[in-house]
C-alpha cells in the first residue's frame, strides 16, 4: 500500500542531504523491483516531489552566493551578486577562465619552458 500523505508531504522540511537520501533509497527500491505497482508510483511520486525540493534549495543557494569583485581601499572585499543566470555555457567558461587568470601567474610559453620531455 501507498504511505500514508503525512508522510508524503514532509518534503519541505527536509535539508538538501535528507533529501538526496530519500530519492537514492526511492531509486534503489523501485531498481529492485520488489514492490507493487501502487507502492511504485508513490514511491515514484514522492521521488519526483524530492527532487523538486532540492532543484528549489540549489536554486535559492546560488542566489545566495556571491562573487569576489575585488577588495576596496581599506582592505574589505568588494562582492558582486553572482548572475550569470542569462549566461550561456560559454559565456560561464570564459568568466571562470578570467577569474581564474587573473589569480594564477602567468603560464610560461612552450619556448620558456624548454624542450618536451622525449623519456
Amino acid at each position: 500500500m501507498a504511505k500514508p500523505t503525512s508522510e508524503k508531504d514532509d518534503t519541505g522540511e527536509l535539508t538538501f542531504e535528507q533529501a538526496l537520501a530519500a530519492i537514492e533509497s526511492i531509486v534503489r527500491e523501485l531498481e529492485e523491483g520488489q514492490l507493487g505497482l501502487d507502492d511504485s508510483l508513490a514511491r515514484y511520486e514522492r521521488g519526483v516531489k524530492l527532487l523538486r525540493r532540492c532543484h528549489e534549495q540549489l536554486q535559492q543557494a546560488e542566489r545566495r552566493i556571491e562573487l569576489l569583485a575585488g577588495i576596496d581601499a581599506e582592505g574589505n572585499p568588494v562582492t558582486t551578486p553572482l548572475d550569470d543566470a542569462a549566461l550561456s555555457l560559454e559565456e560561464k567558461a570564459r568568466q571562470r577562465g578570467k577569474r581564474r587568470s587573473a589569480t594564477s601567474p602567468p603560464e610560461l610559453g612552450q619556448d620558456e619552458l624548454g624542450p618536451p620531455d622525449t623519456a
